[in-house]
């Protein structure tokens, strides 16, 4: 009998999340506030649609009930509620976070997961997510104590657009909440958070530079927890073409970032992004993660680009989510409770899940 999963969120990454679990033979139902783009999803995917407010918990769970898994795609604010119906409704659950709060308000699940027999993995897509599974995998099995661990993650367009040399792949409300929030880092072995839009750096990349790299919120999933005290350095950076990242700290210092008035600063910065930036499916998706021992240098590389189907972030956030819950279902991963992406699958199987749809995680020297 085939794996029955549950989408909720019709969206881009929601839409690719169905394509994959389809592929890989699974009972697919994508579940959207608005009934037509469900509709839509469906038909043009071979899955089944459904109409769901996933802020309305009973009606959530009635929904989820009879679904081995759930795959959320909907905003990060509604994760604890998901989580918790899904839970409760007896299905595994990924997510893909991006909010530490919200990510340690899930972690308080745990007991309960354990109790339905269930995994609940917050952070799945591309970073939090892939990145963050790469990083484990270096750290795992590179020899010599680990001085510093680098992640480096970039959405761009092929071709640089306008002054801020990007276009709007999502939401502008998630692009400003990871230029908003304190980063996470590790600096000496001790756990520490900076300011975002700070630590710039330049970045070449050979077909695709100059680019800059500066600090952004989320980043580093719950790593930087678990590896207090073991590790030296982990610092994870956004990659953007130069010039970019100086405007957003401008504009964060003019305090265009605030929530508070009616409207708030915020809502109309996130007004104008959304009425001025370009939309695109035209894109690329760089990762490069490394380490530094006292034995070794590593680097694990990822370079993607739209496929004539699916922009490259959303095939890098939704697919190894996808990926997840296949080896979950299939009972490869056994593993019950709540963990973030890193912790719940070790990258060998992760990399190899991923390579039929052309994601390839290559090392570099």
């Amino acid at each position: 009998m085939a794996t029955r999963t549950l989408v909720l969120g019709a969206g881009i990454v929601g839409s690719a999340a169905v394509w994959d679990l389809v592929r890989r033979g699974h009972s697919v139902t994508v579940a959207d506030a608005d009934g037509e783009a469900a509709d839509s999803v469906a038909r043009e995917f071979g899955a089944t649609a459904g109409r769901v407010d996933v802020a309305d918990e009973s009606a959530l769970i009635d929904l989820i009930d009879g679904f081995d898994a759930v795959v959320s795609a909907v905003p990060y604010r509604f994760g604890l509620g998901v989580a918790t119906a899904a839970i409760r409704a007896g299905a595994h659950y990924v997510d893909f976070g991006g909010n530490p709060t919200v990510v340690a308000s899930q972690a308080e699940l745990h007991e309960d997961a354990v109790e339905a027999g269930v995994l609940v993995v917050p952070d799945c897509g591309l970073a939090p997510g892939l990145a963050n599974v790469m990083a484990e995998y270096l750290i795992a099995t590179t020899p010599g104590h680990p001085r510093s661990v680098q992640m480096r993650v970039g959405a761009l367009p092929r071709v640089p657009v306008g002054t801020l040399g990007y276009q709007l792949a999502f939401s502008p409300a998630g692009l400003v909440n990871e230029y908003a929030e304190p980063c996470e880092v590790i600096e000496d072995g001790v756990y520490r958070t900076v300011d975002p839009l700070t630590r710039f750096e330049d970045v070449a990349w050979e077909g695709w530079g100059p680019l800059e790299a500066f600090s952004t919120a989320g980043g580093t999933s719950t790593m930087c927890v678990v590896h207090e005290g073991s590790v030296d350095d982990l610092e994870y950076k956004t990659l953007r073409f130069p010039g970019h990242g100086r405007i957003f700290a401008a504009i964060r210092e003019l305090g265009l970032f605030d929530e508070t008035g009616d409207p708030s600063p915020r809502s109309v910065l996130l007004e104008a992004l959304e009425r001025t930036l370009p939309r695109s499916d035209d894109d690329l998706v760089l990762v490069r993660v490394w380490i530094e021992t006292d034995e070794a240098t590593r680097i694990l590389e990822i370079e993607d680009v739209h496929d004539g189907r699916f922009s490259a972030l959303a095939r890098t956030t939704a697919f190894p989510a996808t990926a997840l819950v296949d080896l979950v279902t299939r009972r490869e991963i056994l593993e019950t409770g709540v963990h973030t992406m890193h912790r719940a699958v070790d990258g060998p199987a992760l990399f190899e899940a991923l390579e039929p749809v052309g994601i390839i995680v290559a090392e570099r020297t």
